[in-house]
């Protein structure tokens, strides 16, 4: 698979990597039995998606566990990526930026993951009642320490503060610019997708200006994407599609459009090609700083996203992307 080099560190990774989430945590069926996902990450670091991108609170806990089976073995193979700053509570989540839970929570995860350093150690979320350069000055003693090499920042959690998506990642951008100035940024994390391409206006701008990977969230949709999802299709209370405005059955109605393009893509590409593939191949296509992380808990969909890599776009498929219809459904 190709490698992409990503932030002033230099990390060098597959084109495109696994999202480990989905194993553990989100979506219906993630408690599974470990083995099928132990499969599914040999499966992807064999073709070459090197990324494994997790972090504590999915489990929580669970999650870091099961890849640390993996990297006991392979550790050479893999560009670990994990983050912290986020509790898993009864009913809710909360931020915890507080520089000495975070290199508790560094030592945690690296006693999980069964490593001695973290490739790329990134802050979930900024805690609200801790300045955010207090909890980067923390992170950054930690690449100090030898515990890990670089630091990033997830956005994955952003949602429109304004009809349409405006001012979507005004809030990460203020706090990208601040951190800066502690330690550099190596990575952001943000979602990026066909359907979700509101990172294109500013933020992923603002990485490229800078030297800044930029790790492509949920670049299938959720799932929709892939084309398997049907309208109608009912989703467990723990499963976060069961909250979220873009699946409603009239709106995964509404949305089909999108993935009849992607298809119809495919197709020219030949039976083997998916739309899924094409999905991903299309966010790969943003920029070579760019590295879409899909989330799998099957080996034959780690498998599928891989072989994305090897797509390659033409002008005729970028400007039938270009001009399907907005997605329907938001945060609004």
């Amino acid at each position: 698979m190709e490698r992409r080099t990503i932030g002033a560190a230099a990390l060098e990774v597959g084109a495109i990597g696994l999202g480990c989430m989905p194993m553990s945590w989100a979506y219906t069926g993630s408690r599974q039995r470990g083995e099928e996902s132990v499969r599914t990450v040999h499966a992807a670091l064999d073709r070459g998606s090197t990324l494994l991108d997790t972090a504590d609170m999915y489990g929580p806990f669970t999650n870091e566990l099961l890849l640390g089976r993996v990297l006991k073995e392979r550790r050479a193979d893999a560009f670990v990526s994990t983050k912290c700053g986020l509790l898993v509570g009864e009913q809710h989540v909360v931020a915890n930026g507080r520089p000495g839970y975070v290199k508790r929570a560094c030592d945690a995860s690296l006693r999980r993951l069964q490593t001695d350093t973290i490739d790329l150690y990134q802050l979930h979320r900024a805690d609200p009642e801790v300045p955010v350069e207090e909890t980067w000055g923390a992170m950054a003693e930690l690449v100090g320490a030898g515990k890990v090499r670089a630091l990033g920042l997830c956005a994955v959690g952003a949602r429109a503060t304004r009809r349409g998506g405006a001012g979507l990642h005004a809030g990460t951008l203020r706090q990208l610019e601040r951190v800066q100035q502690v330690f550099p940024v190596s990575a952001v994390e943000a979602e990026l997708s066909v359907w979700s391409p509101e990172a294109l206006g500013e933020l992923l701008p603002w990485c490229e200006s800078r030297g800044v990977g930029f790790l492509a969230a949920m670049p299938l949709g959720n799932g929709f994407l892939t084309g398997t999802l049907t309208p109608g299709q009912g989703f467990e209370p723990d499963d976060l599609r069961a909250r979220h405005p873009r699946f409603t059955a009239e709106m995964m109605a509404a949305n089909q459009s999108i993935v009849a393009g992607l298809r119809r893509i495919a197709a020219r590409h030949g039976d083997e090609v998916t739309p899924a593939q094409v999905a991903l191949a299309w966010v790969l296509g943003r920029g070579r700083h760019v590295v879409p992380v899909p989330g799998a808990k099957r080996e034959r969909w780690a498998v599928e996203n891989a072989g994305a890599a090897e797509l390659r776009l033409t002008e005729r498929d970028l400007a039938e992307i270009a001009s399907l219809p907005r997605a329907r459904g938001s945060w609004d």
